[in-house]
């Protein structure tokens, strides 16, 4: 069992449903990313979503968008991300880390030499972003070969049929889009949410995260009461540009405390 589906697993004995932040790598700087893992794991998250920056992320908003920049100015590449998840796993090796990011890092190192890096690196998920599942089906599998899950994006507007697409080779959890927009936008439908689940839940036994304009602790736990798990990015990354770089860690963990602090209430 991955680390992923046994994370899974416990918090279903539990009752209790994952909490999943995202930070950029590398942003501010790459010698805060790991200290940031850990403080993450340390405030409650369940799952660690680490994006790798990109030049041009087209399902991003303003402020992740910004986070790429800045850690694109340091250098921050593909390979340097690997290297940051090997020193997390270094004194973590129970919370899952996903690679969040676009396909042309991945095609530039090769999807056979990426996929033995994600292994080695202690990589669990990596889900990317402009790869559709009509496309990804090699990919899915040579990560599947390595223990690595291969995680898709669904929408609102996501037909049946692609919902059975991505049944194909999905593993570890589904990343439910709930907004028609990029990341960090604003008014969320709950009711939405709660009619479309079922429907993927219909072709899909995999938990399903919810993400996009989730802002604060009371939207979060409104999301948990139908979704597996709350994933949380923009409004982390605000808090990070916010916050002086000597407050970040703590700021980021009360954030994170909040939040999981609302889901377990």
């Amino acid at each position: 069992m991955s680390r992923i589906a046994a994370t899974f697993a416990a918090l279903k004995s539990q009752n209790r449903k994952a909490l999943i932040p995202f930070i950029t790598a590398g942003d501010p700087d790459p010698e805060m990313t790991v200290p940031l893992m850990h403080a993450l794991a340390a405030a409650g998250a369940d799952v660690i979503e680490l994006g790798v920056p990109f030049s041009d992320p087209m399902a991003d908003g303003p402020t992740i968008q910004r986070s790429s920049e800045r850690a694109l100015k340091h250098g921050t590449s593909l390979k340097h991300v690997l290297g940051l998840v090997a020193e997390f796993r270094k004194t973590n090796g129970a919370t899952p880390v996903v690679l969040m990011g676009y396909a042309n890092p991945i095609e530039a190192m090769g999807h056979t030499r990426f996929a033995d890096a994600a292994r080695a690196s202690g990589v669990d998920g990596v889900l990317v972003v402009d790869y559709p599942p009509e496309e990804a089906g090699q990919f899915a599998e040579l990560l599947a070969q390595r223990e690595v899950d291969a995680i898709f994006l669904l929408a609102p507007t996501s037909a049946e049929s692609r919902i059975a697409q991505v049944a194909r080779y999905a593993r570890g959890y589904i990343y439910y889009v709930s907004l028609r927009g990029v990341t960090g936008a604003a008014n969320l439908d709950l009711e939405e949410i709660a009619r479309k689940l079922p429907q993927i839940r219909a072709h899909i036994k995999l938990p399903i995260g919810v993400g996009f304009g989730i802002r604060d602790a009371q939207t979060a736990q409104a999301v948990a009461r139908v979704a597996d798990a709350v994933i949380i990015g923009s409004r982390l990354v605000q808090e990070m540009e916010a916050s002086p770089r000597e407050r970040l860690v703590d700021n980021i963990s009360v954030l994170v405390k909040d939040i999981r602090s609302a889901l377990d209430g």
